[in-house]
């Protein structure tokens, strides 16, 4: 018994639209290659043309199963699938064919996708014609379905719902899991605009539209991004704006230490933990040493004790033998950041604690950093567990090392 064409067409599931969205692009473009001034055409279309690059592998291995499949099952000739197989074949063979003629490059790439991509590089070095605006060269530059402007745009989203809404004062602005989508966001975002400001400058020889863009970078956006522009502006801004949230944040939670940026996307979660459990450890990892964690930890006890009396109970023994802790691991860290810690510390013990409160123990307020000794205060010792065990001396409660013991 024959098979109906609309059997045949059932048998191709969603191959079918591919082919068939695929066939009015090639018609498209084959179109704009023709034209006399094709170079302007494929400019104001670069959309179109990634969008048939960027679906090529999966067209190709598309049309090769179908026709295998047509050839055996016997499919008629006058199917509408092996008439719609026919014509986005000769369509592709135009396409190509076109391409290639267009193409100044003399090693001309074998694969359909790789010369349409050269070709629209070809294109953006060819330069806008005279006269041509700052906007309408950066909407050539940057078409919407880049795929670094949506990776860039989905770390934006991210930042967006997270930073937009106010945050209650001295608490963390999300949760564990917001935490995690911001840790992964933030070298997705990083990647993805570094990718965005080379192409600009790679296609722009005068440099102008990238400042143009840069500066308007700044302002907050006022409607929803619609253009190429319009998304990196988008993403740019928020990304920048949640940099700055995050750096604050971590200058209030660590300070005087200073997280390097590779460092905050490993803080994150831990600061969220530390908000639930003050025991939470800071575990070493590629990017944080074990010296190094130690030394992110005791930097997070004393800027804990700095800022105010804490809310609720509160353990201070226990405040001291966890910042003890952490400063033996930290014992083999050396650098700058050890020094600011030792300051606070030493500032505290010139100060003697000012009793038994835990309230801004090691305000800087107090007394310059710069009228303290340099070196040792009294007999303290210049290792940060040392100078702990005297401070906690200084607060008038024994030596942790007997707590510990």
């Amino acid at each position: 018994m024959a098979t109906s064409p609309d059997n045949l067409r059932a048998r191709l599931e969603d191959r079918a639209d591919l082919l068939e969205a695929t066939r009015l692009r090639y018609r498209a473009l084959d179109k704009m290659l023709r034209a006399f001034f094709w170079k302007d055409r494929v400019r104001a279309n670069l959309e179109l043309l990634r969008e048939v690059a960027q679906a090529q592998p999966q067209v190709d291995a598309t049309l090769e199963a179908v026709a295998r499949r047509a050839e055996a099952e016997g499919w008629p000739k006058d199917s509408a699938p092996r008439v719609l197989l026919r014509e986005v074949e000769r369509l592709r063979e135009a396409v190509a064919g076109a391409v290639e003629r267009r193409l100044i490059a003399k090693e001309k790439p074998a694969q359909l996708r790789e010369a349409l991509l050269l070709l629209e590089e070809e294109v953006l070095d060819a330069g806008p014609l005279l006269g041509r605006r700052l906007w309408a060269q950066a909407v050539e530059i940057l078409p919407r379905n880049l795929p670094e402007l949506r990776a860039a745009c989905v770390a934006a989203e991210v930042f967006e719902r997270v930073f937009k809404r106010p945050a209650p004062p001295r608490a963390l602005p999300f949760d564990a899991a917001e935490a995690d989508e911001v840790r992964r966001a933030l070298p997705l975002a990083e990647t993805a605009l570094a990718s965005l400001w080379a192409r600009l400058e790679r296609f722009d020889a005068t440099g102008r539209v990238r400042a143009f863009l840069e500066k308007r970078a700044r302002s907050a956006p006022v409607r929803p991004p619609r253009s190429g522009p319009e998304l990196l502006l988008h993403a740019a801004f928020w990304h920048d704006l949640a940099r700055a949230r995050l750096k604050a944040l971590l200058e209030s939670r660590l300070s005087p230490v200073v997280a390097r940026e590779e460092e905050w996307p490993e803080l994150l979660g831990w600061l969220v933990a530390r908000e639930a459990s003050a025991e939470a450890r800071l575990g070493a990892s590629e990017v944080l040493s074990e010296g190094r964690a130690g030394l992110l930890e005791v930097a997070a006890e004393l800027a804990a004790l700095s800022h105010a009396r804490p809310a609720g109970p509160w353990n201070e023994e226990a405040a001291w033998v966890r910042l003890w802790t952490a400063a033996q691991r930290a014992r083999a860290e050396t650098g700058p950041d050890v020094e600011q810690l030792r300051d606070s510390l030493r500032l505290f013990i010139r100060l003697r604690g000012q009793g038994q409160t835990p309230a801004r123990l090691f305000s800087p307020a107090a007394e310059p950093l710069s009228r303290l000794p340099s070196g040792h205060v009294g007999d303290a010792p210049d290792d940060l567990a040392g100078l702990v065990q005297r401070a906690r001396e200084a607060a008038g409660r024994p030596r942790v090392g007997r707590v510990l013991g």
